[in-house]
């Protein structure tokens, strides 16, 4: 087959293809397919022919959508790069890819040469370093337009992890088209069909609706950036029927103004789990929110919940899409029952490959069953599937293994609780220590409060025996999910602020120090899934935050205390799963004039221990107290 756009031409030409959001301007599918054969065309008359790497870094703008289709149709591997990284940080990613020409723009040139080595770049705007060519100068040359097999590499991305070196994660096109189709049976597609694209193209989920909406002959409508009311006015005001968005991006939204536009069909919503509050919000404000849980392994989407099922069973991510397996697998390797926590490993038409140039990498990641996530959570008897977090996210404490998304859980269905994140802390005496950063929106809130929801909700030891209130945000990486170092660093300065003030400080002398020394340490938990912009970083400011402890309370902790059974994102786990689990990211011409014109610059995704301890109290670490 030949690239999708140009099937896509011949079917519906007088389509709309493409909308800027920033200008209003429209193109065609016949107007667009004519604009890529020319900026193929130029790719060609620079030496890119089929199967180089074309790496691009860019942020988002037409000029992009173009290079996107323009690759496909030369043959190449389209290998998007993060406007957002260091020249270092690019340089790494270049070499791992080996990158035969880069694109790059007024905004990134200066890191692209500097990173770029002896990689040959071109800038989609006028050139100010002497080596690097204008693809608007290059004359278009003939080429043979590239015909696909569904094992061809379409595109390289990298996983955006907070620990170890980034990975090439190979997608082929048939990764892409499966997972096109799969969706499609999912969410549903309709003549009309607009889907806004406000997160950056280097990552999946900014990049899948432009090759769906090929495949679909339905519209893009390209943000240059994200801003939470200018995004919630362009559903309105360009009749989006879809957006992909992480949970930040949907709350800061809806804040802005209240609601969104009935225009929309469905609002994708990944990269992090939906808190509760956030589902119900939709849910009362009639917004089709569709909480999904996908991967760059797996080119996006792996389950996705209707909105109707994501507001009756609060937590679910829904069923696995077509063409894709889910098992929960145990430590051993076995399939568990349902509700059971285990190992997400995924296995279909969708599922990469693996990763460029590391065959480690790809047989760690690989089993006989398929791709191991390294996400765990459970499906419940109607086989929809919740996620808890990520196994090396894990606390061993006193012997026990706690996950933090668990207690997460607990800590977000408790009233006056926004937003909360567990991590781990050292401790002398158990190992580590569970310990909670909260965002209140009920000042007074507090830990004794937090302390006594959790108690009737978790085993005795998975409660946090540190509780530190932000004022703000929690801390999260571009993907919107929490960066645990800064969650632990956080924690460490609101301690210290407590004791700087002079206020009670923490009862054990170890603790504080504990805290400091995990800090330090750099220990980190990564996430190599999919990986979705949340628009601004998510740090709390610095006043007026509080750390509190909780006081060891009478309860009888050693029991494990049912939940309400509503699952672990929208619902309590307690300790007897049966009890709990009845479903309740120049070389071509500009932006605004998709043919010769000059380009113009844009704005700017754990199992409970069941050993009991052998100390008598199975509670785990005392609880220290800053009150």
């Amino acid at each position: 087959m030949n690239d999708w756009l140009t099937h896509r031409a011949r079917a519906t030409p007088d389509s709309t293809a493409l909308v800027a959001a920033d200008t209003g301007r429209e193109w065609d599918y016949a107007e667009l397919d004519a604009a890529v054969e020319r900026t193929a065309g130029r790719l060609a008359a620079l030496g890119v022919t089929a199967g180089d790497h074309l790496g691009v870094l860019l942020p988002s703008r037409v000029v992009y959508v173009r290079l996107v289709h323009a690759a496909m149709r030369l043959g190449a591997t389209l290998v998007p790069l993060s406007d957002r990284l260091t020249a270092t940080e690019l340089a790494d990613q270049i070499e791992t890819a080996d990158l035969t020409a880069l694109v790059c723009g007024a905004e990134t040139e200066a890191r692209a040469v500097e990173a770029a080595g002896g990689v040959p770049a071109a800038s989609v705007d006028d050139p100010e370093s002497g080596g690097v060519a204008s693809l608007s100068a290059a004359e278009p040359v003939a080429f043979d337009p590239a015909s696909w097999e569904h094992d061809d590499p379409l595109a390289m991305l990298f996983t955006s992890g907070t620990t170890g070196a980034p990975k090439a994660v190979v997608l082929t096109a048939g990764n892409v088209f499966h997972s096109a189709v799969a969706s499609a049976f999912r969410l549903g597609v309709a003549p009309d069909d607009r889907w806004l694209v406000a997160l950056s193209l280097y990552h999946m989920g900014g990049l899948a609706p432009l090759y769906r909406s090929a495949l679909y002959g339905t519209a893009v409508v390209l943000r240059t950036s994200f801003d939470p009311g200018g995004t919630a006015d362009d559903v309105g005001a360009y009749g989006a029927t879809g957006i992909s968005l992480v949970p930040t991006m949907l709350r800061r939204m809806l804040d802005s103004r209240g609601t969104l536009s009935d225009s929309l069909r469905f609002v994708l919503l990944g990269g992090a789990p939906a808190p509760r509050s956030l589902v119900r919000r939709c849910r009362d404000y009639s917004v089709p929110v569709c909480p999904t849980y996908g991967m760059t392994e797996t080119a996006s989407q792996i389950a996705t919940a209707s909105p109707g099922e994501a507001f009756e069973f609060e937590g679910t991510v829904g069923r696995p899409l077509l063409w894709t397996d889910l098992a929960v697998v145990g430590d051993e390797g076995d399939e568990v029952a349902p509700g059971e926590i285990g190992e997400f490993v995924v296995s279909g038409a969708t599922v990469s490959p693996g990763y460029y140039g590391n065959p480690e990498a790809t047989a760690d990641a690989f089993g006989p069953r398929g791709l191991r996530t390294g996400d765990v959570g459970y499906r419940d008897e109607a086989g929809r599937v919740y996620v808890l977090g990520r196994i090396d996210d894990r606390i061993i404490t006193g012997g026990e293994n706690v996950d933090p998304g668990e207690v997460a859980e607990a800590l977000r269905d408790c009233p006056g609780v926004a937003e909360a994140a567990v991590v781990g802390l050292p401790d002398d005496e158990w190992g580590e220590r569970v310990a909670a950063l909260v965002v209140r929106d009920d000042p007074d809130l507090t830990a004794d409060a937090v302390e006594a929801h959790c108690r009737e909700r978790l085993a005795g030891y998975k409660l946090p025996r540190t509780i530190a209130f932000e004022e703000g945000e929690l801390p999260r990486t571009a993907s919107g999910t929490v960066e645990r170092p800064a969650v632990r660093e956080r924690i460490v300065s609101l301690v210290e602020a407590r004791e700087a003030d002079g206020e009670d400080g923490v009862a054990e002398a170890d603790t504080a120090d504990g805290v400091a020394a995990a800090a330090e340490s750099g220990e980190t938990n990564g996430e190599d899934g999919e990986d979705v912009e949340s628009g601004e970083d998510g740090d709390g400011e610095e006043s007026g935050e509080d750390v509190e402890s909780v006081e060891d309370g009478d309860g009888e902790d050693g029991r494990e205390i049912g939940g309400d059974g509503s699952g672990p994102e929208g619902g309590n786990r307690g300790g007897d799963p049966d009890a709990n689990r009845d479903g309740a990211g120049r070389i071509d011409e500009g932006d605004d004039a998709i043919a010769d014109e000059g380009a113009t610059g844009g704005d700017d995704s754990a199992d409970e221990g069941d050993d009991g301890n052998t100390d008598e109290s199975d509670d785990g670490p005392e609880p220290s107290s800053t009150e």
